[in-house]
């Protein structure tokens, strides 16, 4: 096992070769101050294992992440784990995006909407903060980031007016939750019905990458590559779930969904022109919604957006309710806290070219682009 980190008694050491903990601990004890340590293979079920059994544990901080990031986008990953002896007592999942466009940072977990410390004790979380904020020294970052569904840290600059998530319980019967949806919401799903919709699970990523593709290419944003949806079903397996919706036998839609738990979260999603005329959104996610709770699922996670967008917009108009999400920095280089989104005045010219570009130019400087935004 390489140690890659500090505890909380020692920020400023440089971090490579060392293991830190109490040295006189006696053979076999458990140190009291927790030893914070780079993830490695072998601790891969112990990881996931904690992240599954912690109450705040999410999609996002499952150690399989790591691959999927660092194959699909070359990032290097810090994924830090805390240990008493052999016991995980916290996880952070960490990526370095050092980019020229964007910001050079380390995000917990980049790519994903979640994805901060997650620790069993207070000791822990010091210890694991420590490591973050020396390894973000030695690297030059500019800034740490923490996606958290909750504030953590007093004191830190945080930005929780900007993303919103929206989760909601699944019923345990298909009708109730059809009935759920307010009535204007439930008229679109019905009329993606009476068209004829209909809904399959796809094994391979093909037909949805040319579904995304054209529908982020639509609203401005470039695109992954197509090699980050084949890693995370080759990593996730049967819990990355890809689910089209044709129609007259034609793809028109399609999400990729996560089974997390008891937990499905639908994730990325997309459709070409003809989707929202044949009420394909809506459609789609009820069918997601309709197998989450024949297969027992008991929550509904619709997943992160920004406020006053138009997905903001749907979600709510489904029944859900938005909850802040707190994303927390440590800055070291920068003055202030980033703002990488959208909604940023000075992307709007780019956005509005991005817009204009043929689709097939789109998907070719899309992923360069789509790597860096982290």
């Amino acid at each position: 096992m390489t140690p890659a980190t500090a505890t909380a008694a020692r920020v400023d050491e440089p971090l490579a070769g060392r293991a830190v903990g109490p040295q006189d601990a006696a053979v076999g004890a458990a140190p009291a101050t927790p030893v914070v340590r780079d993830f490695e293979p072998a601790l891969q079920a112990r990881w996931d294992g904690f992240v599954e059994a912690h109450p705040e544990g999410t999609f996002c901080h499952l150690a399989a992440w790591r691959s999927v990031i660092e194959e699909s986008f070359g990032h290097r990953c810090h994924y830090l784990c805390a240990l008493r002896g052999e016991t995980i007592t916290g996880v952070l999942p960490l990526v370095h995006v050092k980019s020229r466009l964007f910001a050079n940072a380390l995000v917990s977990n980049a790519f994903c909407v979640y994805g901060g410390p997650l620790a069993a004790d207070p000791e822990s979380l010091a210890a694991l903060d420590a490591a973050a904020e020396a390894l973000g020294r030695s690297l030059a970052v500019e800034h740490l980031e923490y996606r958290n569904m909750r504030p953590m840290h007093e004191g830190w600059p945080r930005n929780d007016s900007l993303y919103v998530t929206f989760r909601k319980p699944i019923l345990p019967d298909p009708e109730a939750n059809l009935l759920a949806i307010p009535r204007k919401q439930r008229a679109m799903v019905r009329k993606g019905i009476k068209a004829g919709l209909v809904e399959e699970i796809d094994e391979g990523v093909e037909r949805f990458y040319r579904i995304y593709a054209e529908s982020v290419r639509n609203h401005g944003t470039p695109v992954f590559a197509r090699g980050f949806f084949a890693n995370l079903k080759k990593q996730f397996g049967a819990a990355c779930e890809i689910s089209i919706v044709s129609k007259d036998q034609r793809p028109i839609s399609g999400v990729v969904s996560f089974r997390f738990r008891n937990e499905i979260l639908p994730y990325f999603g997309g459709g070409i022109g003809e989707a929202r005329k044949s009420a394909a959104y809506d459609f789609m996610y009820w069918q997601v919604m309709r197998r989450a709770c024949e297969s027992g699922l008991e929550i509904f996670d619709f997943g992160r957006s920004k406020r006053d967008t138009g997905s903001f917009a749907f979600k709510r108009h489904w029944g859900f309710e938005p909850t802040p999400l707190h994303y927390e920095y440590r800055l070291f280089g920068a003055e202030a806290v980033p703002e990488i989104n959208p909604l940023n005045p000075k992307y709007r010219l780019a956005i509005a070219l991005w817009k204009r570009l043929p689709v097939p130019v789109a998907n070719l400087i899309g992923p360069l682009v789509a790597r860096d935004l982290g």
